[in-house]
């Protein structure tokens, strides 16, 4: 059995538990609408991975409304198959709804989409060649698992391993995958490592009542990780989508990028 059916089966028992990833935590029922968009929009993008002959790519997803933040993107994911003419998988990072925890899940395109959506919106990222072949061979290892941390932040600081959130998951799986000076087998290891590459994040304006409210009310979300005179001033530093991407194009001029939807 692959690498990827083994991961695949070990988070499948996971799968009834209800979680998120840039999503609001509440219970959300599938009507046969929201399964066909969800279905039709992965039936897109699998076709735009095979038409580029992509092995890899990063997939993300418009779960929520973002627009105050000046964000669109909610939550990011690795696409990818195990061998030539496979099933492509969905492999993501969900926190444990309403709770501090998080799980590796790997699941169909369709599943991805398969949440309360704001809109039917992908966006693709198709790294080099190289790149895809270096990501493949990241994530058919134990690497992913290793770098998972448990406990859960939405809002986690870019360069803290107290916590995780989905997108700084991908992240370091991304720099376990790309360092050749050195071995990147820890969190500790792949934020070095993207401090030396230019890795920045993006600074999300919140202010202190709704910092207190989010720390208060919300499982998934804390401040305490964050340097003191940021947090105090509501600068708040965590790895988004958008700041994956920046990144990313900055380091490989073969890569594709591109937007599927639904009409």
């Amino acid at each position: 059995m692959s690498a990827l059916r083994l991961l695949a089966f070990a988070v499948s028992a996971l799968a009834a538990t209800l979680a998120w990833g840039g999503q609001a935590c509440t219970e959300f029922k599938p009507t046969p609408d929201t399964v066909r968009k969800a279905l039709t929009l992965a039936h897109k993008v699998r076709g735009a991975l095979e038409q580029n002959g992509a092995e890899v790519a990063l997939v993300a997803r418009v779960g929520q409304d973002l627009a105050k933040y000046k964000l669109r993107y909610s939550h990011l994911g690795f696409a990818w198959r195990d061998h030539p003419n496979g099933p492509w998988t969905l492999m993501h990072l969900l926190n444990q709804c309403g709770t501090t925890d998080s799980g590796i899940f790997a699941e169909g395109l369709g599943n991805f989409f398969l949440d309360d959506m704001f809109e039917y919106e992908a966006l693709v990222f198709l790294p080099g060649k190289d790149a895809q072949q270096q990501l493949a061979r990241a994530l058919g290892s134990p690497r992913p698992v290793a770098l998972h941390g448990l406990p859960y932040n939405m809002l986690a600081y870019a360069f803290s391993t107290r916590y995780q959130n989905s997108n700084q998951w991908v992240l370091e799986v991304f720099a376990a995958a790309s360092a050749r000076d050195a071995p990147v087998a820890t969190r500790q290891q792949a934020q070095a490592w993207l401090k030396l590459a230019g890795f920045e994040p993006i600074t999300v304006e919140i202010d202190a009542l709704t910092r207190l409210g989010g720390r208060m009310f919300r499982a998934n979300i804390a401040f305490d990780d964050h340097p003191f005179d940021r947090r105090m001033a509501g600068q708040i530093d965590t790895v988004t989508v958008e700041s994956v991407i920046r990144f990313l194009e900055r380091r490989d001029a073969e890569h594709k990028k591109f937007v599927v939807r639904l009409e």
